[in-house]
């Protein structure tokens, strides 16, 4: 071991967080302000410049693209043979929020993640693990690089969290189960295209999944069909479906 990540793991003010890291990453971090705002929602943050806060939501940004690139590696060399559309779908299965709760969760994410439970509900707690998987991987990725942070992800958590060709058997249909669910409930449900953020490439899609009026999910994806899945799905997070 290097006679830094000695001092940090065993001699420094912030050990007891480190070997906590260490436990869950399998490495001794370098700057343990990327994996602290990693763990941070913007329920606690503070605003540091121009109304941008100290918070994980552009962690979770940068991870949720590296996810995705080393997501979509993956798959495209385990199924030489399988078409776009196949590998577009089941590349959305492993990175759902569903998924990535249920493997924050699985690998203990709720003893670091720090939030204000007055200002969080809980039908919305859920979705903190997911976007601090994410935010966790943004972390990594500045922290350690693009390779290593790859092979953080392949071999530490895909080959050991995640069964893919069960996933490939498993139908996530978060539409359809909005929309069922609203008809049992008596409410009115439309997804509808909205303009997108400054800046961003004007083929990408935004879709608002709205309910009775009130806007309760947001998809950005590359086809409509897909932003109105994220969308729903971010729905049914919100809802507790």
């Amino acid at each position: 071991m290097p006679v830094f990540g000695f001092y940090k793991l065993y001699l420094s003010s912030d050990r007891k967080y480190v070997k906590k890291l260490k436990n869950l990453l399998g490495f001794i971090p370098g700057n343990l302000s990327l994996y602290r705002m990693a763990f941070r929602h913007k329920s606690i943050a503070t605003n540091v410049k121009k109304g941008v806060k100290n918070s994980n939501e552009r962690l979770e940004f940068l991870g949720d693209a590296v996810l995705g690139s080393v997501v979509a590696e993956v798959l495209f060399k385990l199924y030489p043979y399988k078409d776009e559309g196949f590998l577009t779908e089941l590349r959305s299965k492993i990175v759902s929020r569903v998924n990535l709760n249920a493997l924050a969760r699985k690998m203990g994410f709720e003893q670091l993640i720090e939030y204000d439970n007055r200002m969080v509900s809980n039908t919305r707690q859920g979705s903190l693990l997911g976007d601090a998987f994410e935010a966790l991987i943004g972390a990594v990725y500045l922290d350690k690089g693009y390779e290593f942070t790859k092979d953080f992800l392949i071999n530490h958590i895909i080959k050991s969290h995640i069964d893919i060709h069960k996933l490939e058997q498993t139908e996530t249909n978060f539409k359809s189960k909005l929309i069922e669910w609203c008809q049992r409930h008596g409410k009115d449900v439309s997804f509808d295209l909205v303009e997108n953020q400054e800046g961003e490439s004007n083929k990408l899609f935004s879709v608002h999944a709205i309910i009775d009026g009130e806007v309760m999910g947001l998809g950005k994806e590359f086809s409509k069909k897909n932003a109105e899945k994220l969308s729903a799905e971010k729905a049914c997070e919100a809802l507790g479906i």
